[in-house]
């Protein structure tokens, strides 16, 4: 940890993701709640976020594509200043005195979702290619505890600006914190590392990705399953809000206060997983992290309010101690001039099981059915947590073999 503050490169990287974090988290809270609390919203918010799950699928193998082949600070400067220059045309609008519309919720939600879209794909790949294998837990368990202390701030800071502020103070704030970002990784040292060759390679071989996890099918689906915790987060960011709403009949405050604590709780995992991954292995923790969010996503719909929020520390801990040690292992196997387009395939597959689930979860909030969407997500993760121990169990030496191969010619043409 120490060794890691005292790169400059490091801090610069913090620093531009506290910014953009807080900035964008308020807004992304703001939003969904102006959504579903709006005229028929738990449907559109629902519609909403199947269309841009969609979008996201069709865009995820160009994103991977991209972050093999071009620079990953210039992706990351070019995707904050479109995503800032949007941002500054609706918050003129506020400002000129204009009504802010369904559809200008809408358009809000697409840029922020847009953008997380380049950001985590490019933001993994930057921090596996300029840093070295022994800081990977460290790093991604710090990683993860920037990510949610930004969430808790800007639940904290949402859940007053929602009823205090007008939208166009909030999208104002958001612009700054844009501002502050792109400073920073402008700021940042870096020189692509991937030999020509690579890159050569990522211009014509698209599918590598693909053929590189076919060779390795029960690394393939040792992955694939651990990526579940995270799909119910993205299913859950849909029907916490409508449950909240309709069910435990709360306020945008108390949705808030929701995501300050599941940040609580996924800071606590980014401070103690790299410590668990070191004694146990990266694999493990992995199984005991899907069997902790499948456990405590089950309880959800017989809870009361008091007992749903002290549940949502749980479900952070389960969701990003699957992420920290998960990235890591990534990390730590995959071969850098390749890492995005096998980490879009992840993506991918998962995009396309949240868009099929979001219109069926849709459907179904829409016909009075919240409860049955908690019992179906909670038996996908049952199937999930068997899926992800047999496979561990099976084991894949023969793929580390085959990885540690890859990783000394990579190594070795670099």
């Amino acid at each position: 940890m120490n060794r890691l503050l005292q790169d400059s490169r490091f801090r610069l990287i913090l620093a531009a993701n506290i910014a953009s974090s807080i900035g964008s988290g308020i807004t992304m809270i703001a939003i969904p709640w102006l959504l579903v609390t709006s005229n028929n919203g738990d449907a559109v918010f629902g519609y909403v976020t199947l269309c841009m799950t969609l979008l996201s699928f069709i865009l995820t193998p160009f994103v991977g594509h991209l972050v093999d082949r071009v620079s990953r600070k210039k992706i990351l400067l070019v995707s904050q200043t479109i995503s800032l220059l949007m941002l500054i045309v609706f918050t003129v609008w506020g400002f000129a005195g204009a009504t802010y519309e369904v559809w200008h919720f809408m358009m809000i939600y697409t840029i922020g979702s847009l953008y997380y879209t380049f950001f985590y794909p490019t933001m993994f790949a930057l921090n596996q290619e300029i840093f070295s294998k022994e800081q990977y837990n460290s790093l991604n368990g710090t990683m993860e505890i920037q990510g949610q202390l930004s969430s808790m701030i800007a639940g904290g800071v949402a859940s007053v600006l929602i009823t205090k502020w007008d939208l166009h103070y909030i999208l104002l704030l958001d612009a700054c914190t844009y501002i502050a970002a792109i400073y920073f990784y402008w700021k940042l040292p870096y020189e692509r590392k991937i030999a020509q060759k690579s890159r050569e390679s990522a211009k014509k071989n698209g599918a590598e990705g693909i053929n590189y996890l076919w060779k390795r099918p029960v690394l393939f689906i040792f992955l694939l399953v651990s990526t579940m915790p995270f799909i119910g987060v993205m299913l859950t960011n849909y029907l916490f809000p409508v449950y909240v709403k309709d069910v435990l009949k709360a306020s945008g405050s108390v949705y808030a206060l929701e995501n300050m604590i599941y940040a609580m709780g996924a800071i606590v995992a980014g401070a103690i997983i790299p410590i668990v991954s070191k004694k146990i292995g990266n694999e493990k923790t992995i199984i005991v992290s899907v069997v902790l969010y499948t456990i405590v996503i089950s309880l959800i719909i017989h809870v009361n309010l008091p007992v749903y929020l002290a549940i949502m520390f749980f479900i952070a801990i389960g969701n990003s101690g699957v992420r920290v040690a998960r990235n890591s292992f990534l990390m730590e196997w995959i071969p850098n001039d390749i890492i995005g387009r096998v980490d879009g395939v992840f993506r991918s597959i998962g995009l396309l099981i949240r868009v099929v689930l979001l219109a069926t979860f849709t459907g179904m909030v829409s016909s009075g059915f919240l409860p049955l969407c908690f019992i179906s997500l909670s038996g996908l993760l049952f199937v999930s947590s068997i899926a992800v121990f047999l496979t561990w169990k099976k084991g894949f030496e023969k793929d580390r073999v085959v990885m540690e191969n890859d990783l000394f010619v990579t190594n070795k043409s670099m």
